[in-house]
């Protein structure tokens, strides 16, 4: 209990059709265990006060509500939960089930406790416009919940694990709901916890709702192949015993059975009979200390052959969510393969409990040991990655996909070059590597160096690997990074940075496309007053400036029809023209030069405007290429050559054209496709191959076309500077002797 809690209670009476004594007397004989007398009356006061509040409340089964809270303190006590923890979970619906503040739970229990409610709370529904995204948004809210105290998702686990318990009263639509929820969500994070004792019952449930029908068939193949193997298992375990008193080493040996759950998802991942998946016996030893782990290890290779590659040392590397043992499979007798689990016995308490363990009551150690600290370490610093991700992700739904990736980690253990472990989901990438480091080093990464030999970025690590990330000041994130990426981290900080950047590249194209669309009517942006551009930010509905840019920018909103707005203003910064003259001059500006006027100065584009401005795949045009722009919605400016066959789909629309012309310093490398036409000789494509790279140009791709025995049609996508780069590369190549013609592919 908390010391911000009042000393005396007041008397509350509750009428006996509202009270669950038996539920709380349940709760008593559990408590009895490590809970003294004081605390006794404090938790009897939170169940009077909780059986008050959900007074005339029953659940679909029938019972007092209270009943369900006071179950949910009952698993929490069976985990030796602190006394905050079994209070906030008797008043874990209050708040927003009945007409109580989370000032008055505080008032009756303390701060601390009426922040445990308030989190652990079923959260106001929203609305959205999708089911799913309303899920996805409480569960982001619950995990930041977590983030502040992570007893809030123990006790939203107990909740959930009394829910699964009790679905039997619920609709089968709401039962196969809940328990896909459960399977998706629920166990994977007390997985994460290390609670592996609530994990397994969450799934067993789970698997029996949502899978009704494989849960039966399992089942009954289970029952029937029970008898044969309890003799095997009987003898396996004398032979372990007797095998541990000679080498005069203390344990316990327990031979355990599969879940169901566990032998469902062996027979989906690695396509087993369930023969296969059944024979395997399993068998956990616990013992005094760490070095008797490995003793015992070395008992358990003599006494059974051990298969090559199977062993797995979770003492030295722990699990992400701290779990520690040593895990080997044996062959045993009648060549059975033999599980067998190796451990400590703070380990296993620490494997049932997980993060759980950290409030385990003590007598007298505070503190806790070793290993329960660097368990909550573990997810502690898994929260923080939580909190980082959500910062980044752009909506519930991507945050909850990317929680969901960490939530099935198979892990894969990497080292720094200066020696440091990194855990990493099995599949991560160098990409995954440098985000894990850190998020700076990610954004900047150029190549990688694993095992002190360059290796492309999208490498999948294995177990033991040394990683050097190589970054460069200017470098960013690649789009096709996300093609290939495996953890959240870095699948939600490449996404921000993207989104970030092209914002910047949108609202910097459309800037320049009002600009060029404001001459016509010989007006700039700088003639504007402040107070007439939040004008035109109000007309178009948008909260700034650089939001009616990234709109034009993106081709969501003509540059021409917002210029056409602002220029219908009858006032300008120092320009006084009345508006006949500025719309008499508008008309001039679109007018021929054959008529007087003056055309209008086209749209320069410099090949350095990111995402915003992309170039045909259909005529690939290059600088140097005459060029029309075309307006995408949500793509920006689309830039075709004007030959290009594909520009007569755009001539019945006029609105959607935008003039546009090379700059005169245009940057960076264009994709082109040439075609060259080959006599048939041995090694003709690389000494054009070669040519080509002799002339500074990349080749991106090259497909071959066989015509007949003598002569064969080459297609090469080669990267140039443009006309006159791609001139001198066409050139270089005609002069090789068997080059008898070469065209570049226009469409």
């Amino acid at each position: 209990m908390s010391d911000s809690a009042p000393a005396e209670f007041p008397e509350i009476t509750v009428p006996n059709e509202a009270r669950a004594d038996g539920a709380y007397e349940a709760l008593r004989l559990v408590l009895a265990g490590y809970v003294d007398e004081a605390q006794f009356s404090n938790i009897y006061h939170a169940y009077l006060f909780g059986a008050k509040a959900h007074q005339g409340q029953v659940r679909k089964s029938g019972d007092p509500y209270i009943s369900h809270p006071l179950a949910v303190a009952t698993i929490l006590a069976e985990m030796r939960m602190d006394v905050d923890s079994i209070i906030a979970a008797i008043l874990h619906d209050v708040i927003e089930d009945t007409p109580i503040s989370k000032a008055q739970v505080a008032e009756h229990f303390g701060n601390d406790v009426a922040s445990l409610v308030d989190g652990v709370s079923k959260l106001t529904q929203i609305e959205f416009e999708s089911k799913v995204e309303a899920q996805a948004e409480n569960f982001r809210k619950m995990l930041l919940a977590m983030v502040q105290d992570i007893r809030v998702i123990i006790i939203k686990l107990a909740d959930r694990l009394h829910n699964m318990r009790t679905l039997g009263a619920m609709r089968s639509d709401k039962r196969r709901r809940i328990a896909r929820e459960t399977l998706d969500i629920y166990a994977p994070i007390a997985n994460r916890l290390g609670m592996n004792r609530m994990r397994s019952e969450l799934q067993e449930l789970g698997f029996s709702e949502y899978f009704p029908m494989r849960h039966r068939v399992i089942s009954e193949s289970v029952r029937k192949a029970r008898g044969n193997r309890k003799e095997i298992v009987g003898k396996v375990q004398t032979a372990i015993e007797e095998r541990l008193l000679e080498e005069a080493l203390q344990g316990v040996v327990d031979g355990r059975e599969k879940l169901l759950y566990s032998i469902y998802q062996k027979m989906q991942n690695k396509q087993l009979s369930f023969s296969e998946v059944f024979d395997v016996y399993a068998f956990r030893i616990t013992v005094d200390s760490v070095d008797s782990c490995y003793r015992v290890l070395g008992a358990m290779h003599n006494l059974y052959k051990p298969l090559p590659g199977k062993f797995k040392d979770y003492i030295a590397i722990p699990k992400a969510n701290g779990y520690q043992s040593l895990h080997t499979i044996l062959f045993g007798p009648y060549g059975v393969p033999i599980e067998v689990q190796i451990r400590t016995r703070e380990m296993d308490r620490l494997a049932e409990a997980g993060v759980a363990a950290h409030w385990l009551y003590k007598q007298g150690d505070e503190e806790g040991s070793f290993a329960e600290g660097r368990s909550h370490r573990h997810v502690r610093e898994w929260m923080r990655g939580l909190l980082e991700m959500q910062q980044s992700a752009g909506d519930s739904l991507e945050f909850l996909e990317n929680v969901k990736i960490d939530l099935f980690p198979e892990e894969v253990y990497v080292f720094t070059p200066k020696g440091t472990i990194m855990e990493l989901p099995r599949g991560a990438t160098a990409v995954d590597f440098a985000y894990a480091v850190h998020t700076d080093v990610g954004n900047r990464c150029v190549a990688a160096k694993i095992e002190r030999r360059l290796a492309p970025l999208s490498t999948p690590l294995m177990n033991g690997q040394t990683v050097r990330i190589i970054t460069a000041p200017a470098a960013q994130p690649n789009p096709t990074w996300l093609n290939f990426v495996v953890t959240g981290k870095a699948r939600t900080n490449i996404r921000h940075y993207l989104k970030h950047l092209r914002r910047d590249e949108s609202i910097e194209l459309g800037r320049r496309m009002l600009e060029q669309a404001l001459k016509a009517y010989s007006l700039s942006l700088n003639d504007l007053s402040p107070g007439y551009l939040q004008v035109i930010i109000d007309e178009f509905r948008s909260t700034q400036l650089e939001d009616v840019f990234e709109d034009i920018g993106l081709g969501n909103r003509p540059a021409p029809l917002v210029a056409r707005r602002i220029a219908e203003a009858p006032i300008f910064k120092g320009d006084v023209r009345s508006r006949s003259q500025t719309l008499k001059h508008a008309f001039s500006r679109y007018m021929p030069a054959w008529l007087g006027g003056n055309k209008r100065r086209p749209l320069a584009i410099s090949g350095t405007e990111g995402m915003v401005v992309t170039f045909a795949r259909c005529c690939h045009p290059i600088p140097g290429d005459s060029i029309q722009g075309f307006v995408s919605a949500g793509r920006g400016i689309v830039v075709h050559t004007e030959s290009c066959k594909n520009v007569a789909d755009f001539r019945n629309s006029p609105e959607k054209w935008v003039d546009v012309r090379w700059e005169a310093h245009t940057e960076g490398d264009f994709p082109v496709d040439i075609k060259v036409d080959v006599i048939n000789r041995r090694g003709v494509l690389a000494i054009i191959a070669s040519a080509i790279s002799e002339m500074d140009s990349n080749i991106y791709n090259v497909s071959i076309d066989s015509r007949d025995g003598k002569y064969s049609a080459m297609t090469f996508s080669v990267a140039v500077q443009g006309r006159v780069h791609l001139a001198r590369v066409m050139r270089h190549v005609k002069r090789i002797e068997m080059v008898s013609r070469i065209t570049r592919i226009k469409g």
